[in-house]
């Protein structure tokens, strides 16, 4: 890859309005392409997101704009090409991460070749592996590997259930368990599960779909298939678990801002020998009764600093979904000391 790079002359610039134009040269075409994103859709969210102007001919493209701006697109591509070259994709999300990474990074390492850079946490799969995009990310996955229970609390989009979800693939891949049981508060906080049409996996399914598409997406579907057939991948509605242990095993509650304060108990206190349980949640989303008490909201406060137990905090600026996402869920929070919260 070669890079070249000039300043733009103009009349009484300043450092902070003074403009620049780099030009990339990306030696593979392919990845290139797939670099650009399809009709240049990867560029496009680049130009958004750091206020430059991206124009592509072939592999090479020439990014002009401030010298800031400039600067971090160049280090986004560089990046994301990187990583083209050791994985041969990019799955959504990258592109949105690899912009957040570097805005908090800002100059930082601007002199430092892509190599040199710090890398965020892992977590390897058969299938691909799976990297953290943000700093919550990060320390979240780092908790994982750390704790025994780890409670993941943010807004939607954040990644919570999707990076639970693939440490507990990891664990079980690498035969740490013998199984994944994966459970959520069903219909609200009452489970009313008797009117749903058929069995219990069919009752739950529509509850847990979240969960499910992360378990296809990290997983072969027929693995995940036979696994759920043997029992290996387990579904366990919060109603049903009352009076179980599970030992050997990577334990994930889902949405666990809707359960009670008894059933948060009774959920934290099945952990077995040689398990791992992950809850996580959204606490501005309780779906409770009015007065009702959040059980996610008391077991954070309630087991804060006890030794063993993790707990990392997302925001909006983790979100990675679509970048509106994010601006959504921020205004809301700006929102939220203005009216009463649900669920309190």
């Amino acid at each position: 890859m070669r890079k070249t790079e000039h300043s733009i002359p103009a009349a009484a610039q300043s450092e902070e309005t003074a403009t620049a134009q780099i030009v990339l040269a990306f030696d593979d075409n392919r990845l290139a392409s797939i670099l650009f994103g399809q009709y240049g859709q990867n560029l496009a969210l680049i130009e958004r997101r750091l206020g430059v102007v991206a124009d592509q001919r072939g592999n090479h493209v020439t990014i002009e704009g401030s010298r800031a701006g400039c600067e971090q697109a160049r280090r986004v591509l560089e990046g994301l090409y990187e990583q083209l070259k050791r994985e041969n994709e990019l799955v959504p999300g990258d592109v949105e991460g690899a912009i957040r990474l570097t805005l908090t990074q800002g100059s930082l390492f601007e002199d430092e070749p892509v190599s040199a850079r710090p890398n965020f946490e892992e977590i390897n799969l058969r299938k691909r592996p799976v990297r953290a995009r943000t700093a919550a990310q990060d320390v979240y996955i780092s908790a994982l590997r750390s704790h025994s229970l780890v409670f993941g609390t943010g807004p939607a989009g954040t990644g919570k259930t999707w990076l639970a979800v693939a440490y507990a693939i990891q664990l079980f891949e690498r035969k740490e368990v013998d199984r994944i049981i994966l459970s959520r508060p069903a219909v609200e906080a009452g489970e009313r599960l008797g009117f749903l049409p058929g069995d219990m996996r069919e009752k739950v399914d529509p509850y847990l779909r979240p969960i499910y598409d992360a378990l296809y997406d990290l997983m072969d579907a027929r693995i995940v298939e036979r696994a759920l057939q043997a029992g290996e991948i387990e579904i366990a509605p919060l109603a049903f678990m009352r009076g179980r242990t599970l030992a050997n095993a990577a334990v994930i509650l889902d949405e666990a801002q809707n359960t009670t304060s008894m059933q948060m108990k009774m959920f934290l206190t099945r952990l077995g020998e040689n398990s791992r349980m992950m809850v996580t949640g959204d606490p501005s989303q309780v779906d409770l009764p009015n007065g009702q008490t959040s059980g996610l909201a008391e077991a954070i406060k309630l087991l804060a600093g006890v030794e063993g137990i993790g707990h990392a905090t997302f925001t909006h600026q983790d979100v990675i979904r679509h970048e509106l996402v994010a601006r959504i869920v921020e205004a809301y929070d700006r929102a939220a000391p203005a009216r009463p919260r649900e669920g309190k």
